[in-house]
């Protein structure tokens, strides 16, 4: 599969981006740490008025606070369960939802069961340490706080999701599993009805988006700019869609050349 290096993104290109979608883990964060110099990105480009719109598997409580707290327009959580703004005026966090209450509740139901299978199935994995502050998914832990596994058993994980009926998608740390017919992507285009009034096609020549692993396909496939950072070679044996540019930099340190290379076309 070929990847354009980043440098080769034309100044029209980058200047015409006004809506940044970026997952977090591997993407934002290096080595599982938020590096200063991607928290400063964020914040530069906020300060340019171009939104900034994690769109990642973590958690509702992670996302609240990333709402509130963090240099962003919104954040899409739970690989598209819902999305989060913060009405800052109102000092109010609004939260939308894909499925209401009581399919949740179901959905969990099914999933506790789910959980007993992998958990008994394949050793060595765990429930994600963040489990506690989900609303919508399971997330089956096989690198954050165990492992790494080898790749068979992560896909083994994602073979019991599904057998059971719940999509499932694998980041660079977690297997996720929910019930429901949403991804990022289709959560993405809600946000954008919603908060920007403009369809999806509308958005596509305004905003990209960056991110590392299989879980992102969705993103890599709608968005023309779409940008990989440099860890995402870690998985192209597995990826069917790419993005279309790939950075120098792994993580953080690759959002942030993607910051940088949007704002310098700026000036």
């Amino acid at each position: 599969m070929s990847l354009r290096d980043l440098s080769t993104m034309s100044a029209q290109e980058a200047a015409s981006i006004r809506i940044v979608f970026c997952d977090i883990d591997d993407t934002l964060t290096l080595d599982g740490r938020l590096p200063a110099v991607a928290y400063a990105a964020m914040e530069r480009l906020a300060g340019n008025g171009i939104d900034v719109v994690p769109v990642t598997g973590r958690p509702a409580g992670w996302c609240d606070m990333i709402a509130r707290f963090w240099p962003v327009r919104g954040v899409i959580g739970e690989n598209g369960a819902f999305y989060f703004t913060y009405l800052r005026d109102q000092r109010k966090v609004k939260r939308v939802f894909w499925r209401n209450d009581e399919a949740r509740r179901l959905d969990r139901e099914k999933l506790e069961q789910v959980k007993v299978e992998i958990l008994a199935s394949v050793k060595g994995c765990g429930v994600a340490s963040d489990q506690a502050y989900r609303e919508a998914d399971l997330a089956i832990d096989f690198a954050e706080d165990v492992g790494p596994l080898p790749r068979d058993q992560v896909l083994a994980i994602k073979a019991l999701f599904e057998r059971q009926g719940a999509t499932a998608k694998i980041s660079s740390i977690h297997v996720n599993g929910w019930f429901g017919d949403y991804d990022k992507c289709s959560m993405c285009e809600r946000y954008l009805a919603n908060e920007h009034e403009m369809t999806l096609d509308e958005a596509t020549t305004i905003a990209a988006f960056v991110g590392d692993s299989p879980n992102d396909e969705p993103m890599f496939g709608t968005f023309p700019c779409s940008i990989g950072v440099r860890n995402l070679e870690d998985f192209l044996s597995e990826l069917r869609i790419c993005p279309t540019f790939i950075c120098e930099g792994r993580g953080g340190i690759g959002f942030a050349e993607f910051a940088d290379r949007i704002l310098r076309a700026r000036i």
